[in-house]
């Protein structure tokens, strides 16, 4: 009796025993994003960069004297990396945007004020920008729906991978526009390597307390190398940190959409508002609608926000996706028009479960206020 009571708790330690080294570390995760190969591993994400950048140098040097060539247009984007990124459907539409800010950029003078719709059925300049023949800024569709459309598109598809490396993750850190030092400011003289691309707006909605989106992507970026390099077992940490990585670059664009909105809303409620004013403020309706439309098509399981809701979003702002924007009412009908950036504010918010002091934080630039 006693060696069977032996034999069986030797049996039950060594059960412990085999349970305990079974058992998995706690992920350690470090402080700081090192990466020997960054360079090396984000030519391609740099690539892309550079083809937006070039894409919109160009569309940006128009000028009445200085008419867009589509062709030329076309030649940049066509067979890029950039191109390539870029989800099927919004490449329809900056295929068509180019066809279109090109022939805007011929129209010569736009007095929208008095004409509301472009007379000449194509556009022109306003106030010192460039619009089409409804009062959108299009070089703002086009570089800012492509921050979803295309890198956000593209990081999407690399944490979809069966198996990531860590040059994978690096590779995420570069399409979002930030780098290994994570600045968390786009302040060029402060910082040799600024936040770019959607990482800027992500640091300007950032208060730096510890919680804010900029700060909730690099962790989970610093989580995502540390399993990476830790191996298999830490698969279900890798997809919770990329989960956390997707979701909070989606957030920080949401609250950017809100940031336009209200800069919108106080240029054209301001006093005896020149041109220029109204311009400005149809250019950060166009920031907001770009930010916006490109999530337009992309794989519900990438975001949060809806084909359905996106696309009620911009019927309220004038620019919905499938016919002529009328944007230029904000101008012409501003008493009755303002309102509907109020209704669009508010859907967003609650889309994204948004608080009220979320909205009064999201009108500010943090990386400004904080003079970081």
């Amino acid at each position: 009796m006693k060696k069977i009571l032996l034999t069986a708790s030797i049996a039950v330690l060594g059960l412990s025993a085999c349970k305990k080294d079974d058992e998995k570390a706690p992920l350690s995760i470090p402080s700081t994003y090192e990466s020997a190969n960054y360079e090396a591993n984000t030519v391609e994400e740099k690539a892309i960069l550079k083809n937006l950048d070039d894409l919109k140098a160009a569309i940006k040097a128009a000028s009445e004297s200085n008419p867009l060539d589509e062709a030329a247009l076309k030649a940049l984007y066509e067979g890029s990396k950039l191109q390539s990124a870029t989800s099927a459907y919004y490449n329809t539409q900056v295929l068509s945007y180019l066809k279109e800010v090109a022939a805007a950029s011929t129209g010569g003078a736009y007095d929208m004020k008095t004409e509301g719709r472009a007379a000449n059925g194509k556009g022109g300049f306003f106030g010192g920008r460039l619009f089409e023949e409804g009062g959108l800024e299009l070089i703002e569709l086009i570089e800012k729906g492509l921050f979803e459309a295309a890198l956000y598109h593209h990081a999407y598809g690399i944490t979809q991978k069966t198996e990531l490396t860590p040059a994978d993750i690096d590779r995420l850190v570069a399409i979002f526009g930030a780098h290994p030092s994570f600045p968390n400011s786009s302040d060029e003289s402060k910082h040799q390597y600024p936040d770019k691309y959607a990482a800027r707006y992500a640091a300007k909605r950032d208060k730096n307390d510890g919680k804010g989106f900029y700060t909730n992507i690099k962790n989970a970026l610093l989580k995502a190398q540390a399993a990476v390099k830790a191996g298999k077992a830490y698969d279900a940490e890798l997809r919770a940190a990329l989960k956390e990585y997707l979701t909070n670059w989606e957030k920080s664009c949401a609250a950017t959409i809100i940031n336009y909105l209200y800069n919108a809303q106080n240029r054209l409620t301001a006093t005896s508002p020149s041109d220029n004013d109204l311009a400005n403020a149809l250019h950060a309706h166009a920031e907001a609608v770009g930010f916006l439309h490109g999530w337009r098509r992309l794989p519900q399981n990438a975001r949060i926000i809806t084909d359905s809701q996106v696309d009620e979003i911009l019927n309220i702002l004038k620019a919905p996706a499938e016919s002529e924007a009328s944007a230029y009412l904000f101008v012409t009908d501003t008493f009755n028009q303002v309102g509907k950036l109020t209704e669009a504010i508010n859907k967003i918010k609650e889309i994204y479960g948004f608080s009220n002091t979320d909205l009064e934080d999201f009108k500010k630039d943090w990386v400004v206020q904080q003079g970081r």
